[in-house]
């Protein structure tokens, strides 16, 4: 027997390796392409067989592991990647196939980029609004302002979901799901899953998708849904209370790695299509790997096609990577992987990255096909959010910050023989600060730095080789979202502050950055003791162009409690407060404003208690559907 089919015959033995068949003349399917020039330190490779993958991965995970398991960035539960900035009207895009009357013009969610949808916890299509809430799925007619359907999911958690017709996916995260049909008060442990609804008639789930780890991002093109999931291998290392000595519990550690059957790297996957389920694992195949790598992770994209009447495997395009930023555009995929955790293992509290640097690969999309992997690179220093890359004309831009020089730089890199090269760099921004926000719009770039004060630079990407800062502004406080709102207009969601850069509650700024010589701050609006979810969520955000409205979620507090509500801004050549909308009390309880949408004349504001509808032009309260 070949040392390839004995291989396999053992990891039959644990678990399937879809990866290994019986005929070594049939290769799996190659995971990237083939090499067209010379090998970089960033360039993407598969392994030879799934010999080499266990071995190497084995070797790599024994180098990184520490004395307490797989630390840093391995492993660690991520929560979803917040999104981005578009809320346009696109009636168009919803028009129905059957020839069926168009829905009112309505917003969608607010994402980074235009034709890269991303998961969030309501979805409208501007006929029907659906959203996520406590474990149930609710579907409510927009029309008629009533609740057409309810599904009672079965999980718990912070449930998102993606709508592309009658279909939608909810995607689970990992964790502590309670059930409601066993003890409530019981937690148990599951993995992230993807379940398909379907929305014609009664709800129901028609596939559901179980995995392994943790659910890092998604996004969605046209009807196919991409998820990005990130695995650690199944290893139980001992439990040794006893020693303390960190040299020892590493040695233990290696010996656990050892042990470690070779399927424990190769992430399981399970799908209940009606009553068939069926179960498997990432083909080895389609494993790829960089030159550094730490082997305590993998990081796997799933494909489902939402016009499909079931999810199936996914299609699992693997990498041994710790990502934990997705980036997309309609035709393009990033994944990014902060590189911090990497520490010098026995220094102690002074401990230290090793990298302070940020990995970086690009796959290609196209149609309702897996990814295809296209070139990686690395930039130093570490992202803020997704709004630190940028893809335009060819190039991606990245902004980072340098923790150890205290130092912000953009970088503009190409794809070239399968690699991302730096082709320019604006260096030096904010020195001694940390960048708080980027936004990049075309051939221009804005960036906001603070520590103290809140320098937001004004950049010309126009030419790749010589990006250029063109100018600066410096007012207190800090913009946490940049937002773009009309030609040469920026509002920017963030905190106000003093001189010391102690924080002063809710400040939103409106740029004017027409001049890239002199942007120009034309007005604020500022809300003491108040912050706003906006700052870290920009899904949070609502901007209608159709009349200047601009909806913020904020909770404020003083000496005698708290208060959640949505302020109703419109945005002109100043910001004007229109009215401040706040959902029914009940039992002394302030529902939190979670999000708002238009469709038609009606603004709707969503929290966990239920849906609001008020007139568009009045702010007056039309219609209240609880949740409950």
């Amino acid at each position: 027997m070949s040392r390839r089919l004995l291989l396999c015959a053992v990891l039959a033995l644990t678990t399937p390796l879809a990866g290994c068949t019986s005929d070594p003349a049939r290769p799996a399917p190659p995971a990237v392409p083939p090499a067209t020039g010379a090998a970089g330190a960033m360039r993407l490779v598969a392994f030879d067989s799934c010999e080499q993958l266990i071995a190497d991965l084995r070797k790599a995970a024994k180098a990184n592991v520490e004395p307490y398991g797989f630390g840093g960035g391995m492993g660690m539960p991520e929560a979803f990647t917040r999104g981005g900035a578009r809320t346009m009207a696109d009636a168009a895009a919803a028009k129905e196939a059957s020839g069926a009357a168009a829905p009112p013009q309505y917003s969608g969610t607010n994402v980074h980029e235009q034709g890269a949808d991303e998961p969030d916890l309501v979805k409208t299509d501007g006929r029907r609004i659906v959203t996520i809430s406590q474990g149930y799925l609710r579907v409510v007619d927009a029309a008629s302002r009533r609740e057409t359907g309810r599904l009672d999911l079965d999980v718990q958690g912070q449930l998102q979901l993606l709508l592309s017709g009658d279909r939608a996916l909810v995607l689970v995260p990992a964790g502590y799901l309670y059930r409601r049909y066993i003890d409530k008060r019981a937690a148990m442990p599951e993995g992230p899953q993807v379940l398909l609804v379907d929305l014609a008639g009664t709800p129901k789930i028609v596939s559901r998708y179980r995995a392994e780890g943790n659910l890092v991002d998604a996004r969605m093109t046209g009807s196919t849904a991409r998820i990005v999931l990130r695995t650690t291998p199944r290893i139980k290392f001992p439990d040794a209370p006893r020693v303390s000595d960190e040299r020892k519990r590493l040695a233990l550690n290696k010996a656990a790695i050892d042990r470690a059957p070779g399927a424990a790297w190769l992430p399981g996957w399970e799908v209940t299509d009606g009553a068939q389920t069926t179960k498997g694992n990432v083909d080895c195949g389609r494993v790829s790997r960089p030159t550094d790598y730490s082997g305590g992770s993998l990081v796997s994209i799933m494909t489902f096609d939402l016009a499909r009447p079931a999810l199936g495997s996914g299609d699992p395009v693997t990498i041994v990577a710790d990502g934990d930023t997705v980036y997309g555009t309609a035709d393009s995929l990033y994944l990014a992987s902060d590189q911090r955790w990497r520490l010098d293992r026995f220094a102690g509290r002074a401990a230290m990255p090793v990298r302070e640097e940020t990995d970086l690969y690009k796959f290609t999309i196209q149609g309702n096909q897996p990814p295809v992997y296209r070139a990686a690179g690395a930039v130093p220093g570490y992202l803020i959010n997704q709004y630190a890359l940028s893809e335009w004309d060819g190039h991606l831009r990245a902004a980072t910050t340098n923790a150890k020089t205290e130092r912000s730089a953009v970088r503009v890199l190409a794809e070239r023989d399968g690699k991302l090269v730096q082709t320019g760099i604006v260096d030096g921004l904010g020195k001694g600060e940390r960048i708080y926000s980027v936004r990049f719009i075309g051939a221009r770039g804005y960036v906001v730095t603070f520590k103290q004060t809140d320098p937001l630079y004004s950049l010309d990407l126009s030419d790749p080789a010589k990006p250029e800062v063109t100018g600066e502004l410096k007012i207190t406080g800090y913009s946490a979202h940049l937002q773009p709102v009309g030609e040469d207009r920026l509002i920017g969601i963030g905190q106000e502050a003093d001189a010391d850069g102690r924080t002063q509650g809710t400040q939103i700024s409106l740029f004017d950055v027409s001049d890239p010589a002199e942007p120009k701050r034309l007005a604020r609006y500022h809300l003491p003791q108040a912050y706003s979810d906006a700052e870290y969520d920009p899904h949070a955000l609502l901007w209608w162009p159709a009349t200047n409205l601009l909806v913020v979620p904020v909770n404020t507090w003083d000496s005698i409690g708290s208060k959640s509500e949505a302020l109703a801004l419109r945005v002109t050549d100043g910001i004007a407060l229109t009215d401040r909308i706040t959902q029914p009390t009940t039992a002394a309880y302030q529902p939190m404003i979670q999000r708002s949408l238009v469709i038609g004349n009606v603004l709707w504001t969503v929290s966990e208690s239920g849906l609001q509808a008020s007139d568009l032009s009045t702010m007056d309260r039309v219609g209240w559907l609880p949740s409950a």
